[in-house]
């Protein structure tokens, strides 16, 4: 059970709630039907309404014969209904899939389908669909590809740049990007229109970019605890640790890890807001 004191259930579990297998869960997950939580150690973590979808997938399958491409059709003509909740939770639930509906937007205003941005991209269509669903299941590479692809920011996609000005940030009141890479937490430091992005990540173990990206402007990162691995241009690698900061220009290709065996916190700053 995490902090928020919603049910989360192993693979096994959730597999057996739904009727299927537990290998059937992964293959759904590699065909971006369903898109599950992971623990600090990277284990996969299913919620209630991870489970309905399961439950939903199987009954398409089963009954009506569905491949997973039309299953993920018809799951996505069902969302509109399933946002429908109520005033209780749906400012939440707005946050955590805003990422996903501006890629939705903003691709449908280019006038382009999924598998031409996926193409375009190097990723599968399935995952696209995927995230531009669920707001999760990429890396911050993809995320960032996918941002000067249609020529924003990541932190645009976040919603960073509708938040209004905040002097003043007390301690353990940031405001959490949805959470779209599995692993990574983003936290607001500064808000509203600001010449700086200023964060706070926090990377589980194993937490990485998985690949390279750069842009415009300049990026300092300092390591607040943990350990994290940088490597700029693809062949210079940076080790650092507690104490240690790193200042480069972002449009140096950058790729990171988390090589601690626990979480490492990194406060990150990008100027101008690039990020």
């Amino acid at each position: 059970m995490n902090g928020d004191s919603e049910i989360r259930y192993k693979v096994a579990e959730a597999a057996r709630l739904a009727g299927v297998s537990a290998s059937t869960l992964r293959l759904w997950e590699t065909q971006g039907l369903v898109v599950p939580e992971r623990s600090a150690t990277g284990h996969r973590q299913y919620t209630e309404a991870d489970l309905q979808r399961l439950k939903r997938i199987s009954w398409f399958r089963s009954e009506r014969g569905l491949n997973p491409a039309a299953i993920r059709e018809a799951l996505e003509a069902e969302a509109p209904n399933d946002e429908e909740t109520g005033p209780a939770g749906a400012q939440e639930s707005n946050v955590d899939l805003q990422v996903g509906r501006k890629l939705r937007s903003l691709r449908h205003a280019a006038g382009k389908t999924l598998e031409q941005v996926a193409g375009d991209i190097g990723i599968a269509a399935s995952v696209l669909s995927t995230l531009e669903r669920t707001s999760q299941g990429v890396s911050i590479a993809v995320l960032h590809n996918l941002a000067e692809y249609f020529s924003t920011t990541v932190s645009s996609l976040a919603g960073e740049d509708e938040l209004r000005d905040r002097t003043l940030v007390r301690a353990g009141e940031w405001r959490t990007w949805p959470r779209t890479t599995p692993g990574v937490t983003i936290q607001v430091l500064a808000e509203g229109k600001n010449q700086m992005d200023c964060h706070r990540f926090v990377l589980a173990p194993g937490a990485s970019s998985e690949g390279a990206y750069g842009h415009e402007g300049e990026e300092f990162v300092y390591v607040l605890s943990g350990r994290v691995e940088f490597v700029l241009d693809g062949d210079q690698f940076y080790d650092l640790h507690p104490g240690d900061s790193l200042y480069f220009a972002s449009r140096r290709r950058h790729a990171w890890s988390n090589r601690h065996d626990g979480e490492t916190v990194l406060l990150w700053i990008n100027t101008p807001p690039t990020f």
